[in-house]
C-alpha cells in the first residue's frame, strides 16, 4: 500500500493508515493458540514448552505412585488449591456405604484419601455428595472453566475441552511434575478443525456424531493434533453433548478437543459452586468472550462433514474407529485399505463375519454410564425409549450415573420411576463397566452394548465383547434384547 502525503498536517492520516495496515496484517489466532500461548511459562529452544496448569484432577489409580515419587524427592504440592481429588475408577456401584471388598481397590482409595489430607487437597471420596467420575464432577461443580488448562492422569480429560479449555491426559510421572511445580513440559500440538454443518436427524445424538467422525478419521487420524469442533451441529449441542464429543477426541489419536465457549457455556457455568461470582464473574466474562477462532486463522488440517451423513452409530470391531451406521452391514476386508489380517482377527474376537448386519444381533448386557454418557441428558434420552416398555429378559443392564448430582437430578425429574417401572435398577455413581477395574465386569464371551468410550479386547472384562453406541441405541437394544435402530421405537 502506497500513501502520498500532500500536506504536513496529514500526519494524522498517516498514523491511521499505519494502524489499518497493522490490523490487516496481524495474524489471526485460533482458540487453541489463544489459550496455549497465554500459558507458556518458558519456551525451550528446539524442545517442549514449559506449560502452566490451572486445574489438576486426580483419582485413586494414577496418583498414589506420583505421591510416592513426590515424597521420595522431599517435595510438596506447590498449589494444593489447584488440585482436586475424587474416587471413581475402583469404586463399587452398589452398597457404597460398606467397606470396599477388593483389597487393591481399597488400598488405592485409602491412599488417595490420606494423600489428599496430608497435602491439603480437596477430596471427594465415597459418600461425599460431590463424589463421582472425575470428568463429570469437574464441570458440574464449576471447576472447569473457559480458557483454562486442565490435566489429569486419565486419557479422557479431553472432556473438559467442551468449555473452551485445553484439557488432556498425562502419565504418572507428569502427575508428580504438576503436583510439585504446577507446570508440565509439552510440545505444542498441531491444529485441526472439524466442521459439521446442518441439522441432525431423529435419533442421532452427540455420541453418534463422535463415532461417525472417528470412523472417518480412524483411531490415528488426529495423532499429534489438538482438534477444534465447529459448525452448526456443535453450536446446537447442549453442554452435555459437547462434553461427549470432546471426551472421544482421544479415540482418534488427538491430544484433545475443544469447542469455543458461547452463551450456552456461560449459562451452564453461572452460579455453580466454584465459578467466579459478582465482579469476578464480570471480569471473567470479558476474557471468556474473547475465546473464539478469529476469521482467517489457519489450521494444519481441516475437515468438513454434513449432518445429513450421520445416522445412529454402532461399532462392530475392537477399536472405536470400527464403527458404522446401525443399519449398515459390516464391511468386507477387501473394501478396506490394508490391515486385512488385523481386521479379520478383530472380527474373529467379536464372533462376527464380514457382511453381517448388526441389527438383530442378540445381546447380553447394556451399560449406560461413564464419563462419556453418564450425565443427566443421557438418562433422559434412555428414558425416552424405555418409558412404557420393559427390559428384555435376556439382558442384564447396568445404569450408572456419573455423579451424585446426576442421581439427584434423575430423582427430581422422576426418571428413577420410569427406570424402575421398565424393570431396570439405578446404581450408584462410578466408572463402572467402562473398564475392568471394579466389580462391574462383563463375563467372557458376552456381548455388551455400551455407552462408554472404548471397545478394546477385554476392556470391559477378560474376553468381553463391546459394541459402542449412544444412550438411544442402548435403550432400544435393552428393551428389544437385540441390537436395535432406536428410530424404529422413536417413531412408533
Amino acid at each position: 500500500m502506497t500513501v502520498v502525503l500532500k500536506k504536513s498536517n496529514n500526519i494524522v492520516f498517516l498514523v491511521t493508515v499505519i494502524k489499518i495496515i497493522i490490523k490487516v496484517t496481524k495474524m489471526a489466532n485460533t482458540l487453541f493458540d489463544k489459550v496455549w500461548d497465554s500459558h507458556v511459562v518458558r519456551q525451550v529452544k528446539d524442545g517442549p514448552d514449559v506449560f502452566f496448569i490451572d486445574r489438576h484432577f486426580i483419582h485413586e489409580v494414577t496418583s498414589p505412585v506420583a505421591f510416592l515419587g513426590l515424597e521420595s524427592r522431599g517435595n510438596s504440592v506447590v498449589y494444593p488449591s489447584r488440585t482436586f481429588a475424587t474416587a471413581d475408577h475402583n469404586t463399587p456401584t452398589i452398597n457404597q456405604h460398606l467397606p470396599v471388598a477388593d483389597p487393591l481397590s481399597a488400598n488405592q482409595l485409602n491412599a488417595l484419601e490420606s494423600n489428599a489430607a496430608k497435602h491439603g487437597i480437596s477430596h471427594w471420596g465415597l459418600g461425599d455428595k460431590n463424589n463421582g467420575i472425575v470428568h463429570v464432577v469437574g464441570p458440574e461443580n464449576g471447576i472447569t472453566l473457559p480458557g483454562a488448562t486442565i490435566v489429569c492422569g486419565d486419557s479422557h480429560t479431553s472432556t473438559h475441552g467442551a468449555f473452551g479449555a485445553i484439557a488432556f491426559g498425562i502419565g504418572t510421572s507428569e502427575v508428580e511434575m504438576v503436583l510439585s511445580t504446577q507446570c508440565i513440559m509439552q510440545p505444542k500440538p498441531k491444529k485441526m478443525r472439524i466442521n459439521v454443518k446442518g441439522k441432525l436427524g431423529i435419533g442421532v445424538t452427540p455420541k453418534d456424531v463422535a463415532l461417525f467422525i472417528i470412523a472417518k478419521q480412524t483411531t490415528s487420524g488426529a495423532t499429534g493434533y489438538f482438534v477444534e469442533y465447529a459448525g452448526d451441529v456443535f453450536e446446537d449441542m447442549s453442554m452435555e453433548g459437547r462434553m461427549t464429543v470432546c471426551n472421544l477426541s482421544i479415540e482418534m489419536g488427538a491430544r484433545g478437543g475443544m469447542i469455543a465457549p458461547d452463551s450456552k457455556t456461560f449459562e451452564y457455568l453461572k452460579g455453580r459452586a466454584q465459578t467466579p461470582k459478582g465482579a469476578d464473574w464480570d471480569k471473567a466474562m470479558k476474557y471468556w468472550e474473547t475465546l473464539y477462532t478469529e476469521e482467517g486463522a489457519e489450521f494444519d488440517e481441516e475437515f468438513n462433514y454434513e449432518a445429513s451423513e450421520i445416522e445412529p452409530m454402532i461399532t462392530y470391531g475392537t477399536n472405536p474407529g470400527m464403527g458404522m451406521g446401525v443399519t449398515k452391514s459390516i464391511p468386507t476386508a477387501e473394501s478396506l485399505e490394508g490391515g486385512v489380517d488385523t481386521y479379520k482377527k478383530s472380527l474373529g474376537y467379536m464372533s462376527f463375519n464380514e457382511g453381517d448386519s448388526m441389527v438383530g444381533k442378540e445381546i447380553d448386557f447394556v451399560f449406560l454410564g461413564s464419563c462419556t454418557n453418564g450425565r443427566i441428558e443421557d438418562f433422559r434420552a434412555f428414558c425416552s425409549i424405555v418409558e412404557g416398555r420393559q427390559k428384555a429378559e435376556n439382558v442384564t443392564a447396568w445404569l450408572v450415573p456419573g455423579s451424585h448430582k446426576v442421581v439427584d437430578q434423575i430423582k427430581a425429574e422422576g426418571l428413577d420411576t420410569i427406570i424402575t417401572a421398565a424393570g431396570f435398577v439405578l446404581r450408584e455413581p462410578g466408572c463402572s463397566a467402562c473398564l475392568a477395574m471394579n466389580d462391574d465386569k462383563i463375563p467372557s464371551g458376552k456381548l455388551s452394548v455400551s455407552t462408554s468410550n472404548r471397545n478394546f479386547e477385554g476392556r470391559q472384562g477378560p474376553g468381553s465383547r463391546t459394541l459402542l453406541a449412544s444412550p438411544l441405541v442402548a435403550a432400544a437394544s435393552a428393551v428389544e434384547g437385540v441390537v436395535t435402530d432406536p428410530r424404529t421405537l422413536l417413531t412408533a
